[in-house]
């Protein structure tokens, strides 16, 4: 296998037979998949299916009750997941910022890995310009020195994203990233996230949500779990079917894709009686 073939071929993430348990209860059930370097993941399922708990290992946050997780060539449980953390980009929209930080200055806090500017600390002019560049990748030139609190919703979203990129991470995680925002601004969103797939399509990424409507056009694998277990993992189109999706969240549902986007709705009671 040639050099570039294998760097490909590498496992960014690998759970193998992983169980969890909370407070005695089960909350995940054998769970097993792989995902390789370049690879855009979706994670989908209904409410209280385990999928915040998933990403909790993905992001180096959870140790598993049982089996093994494998975090960027790291067993979890074997190494400083505060180093390993530093690796990973991670976008949450209910960020809990209570300053009324500059574009920039949210942005270089990913830098540091806080929430707020730390005590004491002040970013090189090499970091300020890297952080300038990630808010033009995303689209927000000409907002470098807005205040969190002035901006939108979608500016947000954008400006996370720039916050977990600024420090180039080998995996990017996106929990409900368009949690919030109209339907203007999940578009923008989306189209950012599209971009950033086509400006560096090295970077694996896994997006949870529980719409279809949200995923990325260049989504490439999705995983869809209920109840604690997988129903489906695999290559997004052969994955998203009505079959699955319906087992998934426990209704009949019709899944169509129409021009690189996904969408679902509910069969009428006729439709499904025949």
């Amino acid at each position: 296998m040639s050099a570039v073939n294998a760097v490909a071929d590498a496992a960014v993430l690998d759970l193998r037979g992983v169980h969890f348990r909370r407070n005695g209860r089960p909350i995940l059930h054998d769970v097993s998949f792989t995902v390789r370097a370049g690879e855009r993941w979706a994670l989908l399922g209904p409410n209280g299916a385990g999928k915040s708990t998933i990403l909790g290992f993905c992001g180096a946050q959870t140790h598993p009750s049982g089996g093994t997780v494998d975090v960027l060539g790291h067993r979890i449980g074997r190494v400083d997941l505060q180093a390993l953390r530093q690796r990973i980009g991670h976008v949450n929209p209910r960020h809990p910022l209570g300053s009324p930080l500059t574009a920039t200055q949210v942005v270089l806090t990913g830098l540091t890995g806080t929430i707020e500017t730390p005590m004491r600390w002040a970013p090189s002019d090499e970091e300020i310009a890297r952080a300038h560049a990630v808010l033009d990748e995303v689209g927000l030139v000409g907002r470098r020195e807005a205040s969190w609190f002035t901006m939108s919703q979608g500016e947000r979203g954008r400006t996370l994203i720039a916050r977990s990129l600024v420090a180039a991470p080998d995996l990017l995680l996106l929990d409900e990233p368009t949690t919030g925002l109209d339907v203007a601004a999940r578009e923008q969103f989306l189209e950012t996230v599209d971009a950033l797939a086509q400006r560096d399509p090295g970077l694996t990424s896994i997006l949870v949500t529980h719409h279809l409507e949200e995923l990325p056009e260049t989504t490439t694998h999705a995983l869809v779990i209920s109840d604690g277990a997988i129903i489906a993992s695999g290559e997004v189109d052969r994955v998203l079917t009505g079959e699955t999706i319906s087992e998934a969240f426990a209704h009949p549902i019709e899944v169509a894709k129409d021009r690189g986007r996904w969408s679902a709705r509910a069969l009428r009671r006729e439709a499904v009686g025949g």
